[in-house]
């Protein structure tokens, strides 16, 4: 059976980029249970309420949703566990420093599997305040309006 190939994503964190400024992402390895893993070929998982944490020198992931594997049995993993993340040392450091510092946290942005192997895409973010996200959608709306209206004009000039 030929290994697979390219990125296959699995669950994506939208809600993240609407109430968090995103400063910096990496991509961890995921450590999981077999039934872990079938799961989330199957396309289930569910980012909302997951985060990030460094303790002890160790990258950790939690409250993470990856239902149970419906083909499983008594050797089925518990919904939501802390599973640990695999980073490079140097990594894990920055991350730390950076969390330390106040007003930062690690936010799991997407699951994907790259080349077969799971992985998750983390983000060390700033939480943004009520008027921010409003101002955010504010401009993103207003350029969707430039938008239309310039596709409008070009069709009329036609």
């Amino acid at each position: 059976m030929p290994k697979e190939q390219g990125r296959k994503v699995v669950a994506t964190n939208r809600k993240a980029r609407h109430d968090y400024t995103i400063e910096d992402t990496y991509e961890a390895g995921l450590v999981l249970s077999g039934t872990e893993v079938k799961s989330l070929r199957q396309g289930r998982a569910s980012l909302v309420d997951g985060y990030g944490y460094i303790d002890a020198g160790e990258a950790w992931l939690d409250a993470v949703h990856i239902p149970e594997y419906s083909q499983g049995t008594w050797t089925n993993h518990a919904p939501r566990r802390k599973r640990k993340l695999l980073l490079h040392k140097q990594q894990i450091v920055k991350i730390s420093q950076k969390t330390k510092e106040g007003g930062y946290t690690l936010v799991p942005l997407s699951i994907y599997f790259s080349d077969g192997r799971a992985k998750v895409e983390l983000a060390v973010a700033k939480g943004k305040r009520e008027y921010d996200k409003r101002h955010a959608l504010r401009e993103k709306q207003d350029k969707r309006e430039a938008d239309r209206a310039m596709r409008l004009r070009n069709r009329m000039g036609e």
